[in-house]
């Protein structure tokens, strides 16, 4: 079977429908990193009331909605942008500052150096460490960026690690950069999943430094990866200007501008989410730390990296022995610097969860 097929996630239901022949809807999805509580009861139900708002324009400037992005971060309201999806300001972001050679801390996300090379930019990954539990190395990074870079990119919580970078450490990194007139691009897709987000949040050094952008988006905390929707937040009153410059007009939908704003009030939702992930996540991680077979990473979003020691089994054999179980996992041998024996999986409902680390067992520790 082609190496491929072990890459698939629940981004491609339909190609693992296909592959596999088994309807999505019997699938338990553990690779998207998508919120188990499904989207807000509170946006579901406006939404449904509020259908009619498609015969309408949105606003082209989203006063509304980036007043409730205001709110719900702490941002100031000139700096927020908004897009269709965080992919969508990525690009915008790489466009208008147009990166000579950028520096992105790996393994992570692919598409920030897809969006470099298409701008021209040359890029350099950073390693994370196996040996440092994939935790950053700052005085190395500073060692690095002494060199010829103009943009430093990091995920935060990093994905797939879920290693995390604390206040004190991200502004001492946003200060050099700086000094060096290098931008930071800081991916926090995951924050609000973390236990305390007030230690890993970036969104208030925006408001001493305007050389970084923040992305976010509702996909996955807010479990709504079909509304393409993110934001952006960055004090750079020029940079903003001109990313909303060549932006396209109405890229997000009024329907998913409507929801967005709604979700971010949502407090019940939110909680509830908040204490589910951070109950499932403890639970899961001390499971896994029992295991002799695997060594697993500490998590601080809602998904787990975990390797394997055991060397006459991978991660792909895997994948494929739960696809049958109908159960999807990562595996994260896709992601550089990593190989075929590390694997990744989200926090779903407990019963689920509890399902997965049976199947797990019975194939690794067994």
């Amino acid at each position: 079977m082609e190496k491929s097929k072990h890459y698939l996630h629940g981004g491609d239901l339909e190609a693992i429908e296909k592959t596999y022949a088994i309807p999505r809807e019997q699938l338990i999805d553990f690779s998207s990193n998508v919120n188990p509580l499904g989207i807000s009861p509170k946006a579901k139900k406006e939404l449904a009331n509020h259908l009619d708002l498609i015969s309408s324009y949105p606003d082209r400037k989203y006063i509304s909605l980036r007043q409730k992005i205001a709110q719900f971060t702490g941002a100031d309201f000139d700096s927020i942008i908004v897009g269709n999806g965080s992919t969508e300001l990525i690009s915008l972001f790489i466009t208008t500052v147009r990166p000579k050679k950028a520096l992105i801390i790996g393994p992570t996300y692919s598409e920030y150096e897809r969006e470099i090379l298409l701008a021209g930019g040359r890029i350099q990954y950073f390693p994370l460490k196996e040996e440092l539990d994939f935790q950053l190395d700052s005085e190395h990074l500073y060692h690095v960026l002494s060199e010829d870079f103009d943009l430093l990119v990091l995920c935060n919580p990093n994905n797939p690690t879920g290693s995390v970078l604390r206040h004190k450490e991200l502004s001492d990194i946003i200060n050099f950069c700086k000094n060096k007139n290098i931008y930071v691009m800081i991916d926090e897709t995951y924050v609000e999943f973390a236990e305390d987000m007030e230690d890993v949040e970036a969104i208030p050094l925006t408001k001493q430094y305007d050389n970084i952008i923040i992305l976010r988006g509702i996909s996955k905390f807010f479990s709504a990866p079909g509304l393409r929707f993110g934001y952006g937040i960055c004090k750079n009153e020029k940079l903003i200007h001109k990313m909303n410059e060549i932006k396209n007009p109405w890229t997000i939908n009024i329907l998913a501008s409507f929801a967005a704003g709604i979700m971010m009030e949502d407090e019940e939702y939110i909680k509830k989410t908040k204490e589910l992930i951070h109950s499932e996540r403890k639970k899961i991680y001390e499971t896994l730390l029992a295991w002799k077979n695997i060594k697993v990473y500490k998590p601080s979003a809602n998904f787990v990296l975990f390797k394997l020691l055991r060397n006459d089994i991978t991660s792909g054999e895997i994948f494929e022995k739960l696809i049958h179980q109908k159960m999807i996992i990562r595996d994260a041998g896709s992601f550089p610097f990593l190989d075929t024996r590390f694997m990744r999986f989200c926090f779903l409902l407990p019963d689920q969860n509890e399902k997965l680390l049976k199947a797990l067992y019975e194939i690794i520790e067994k």
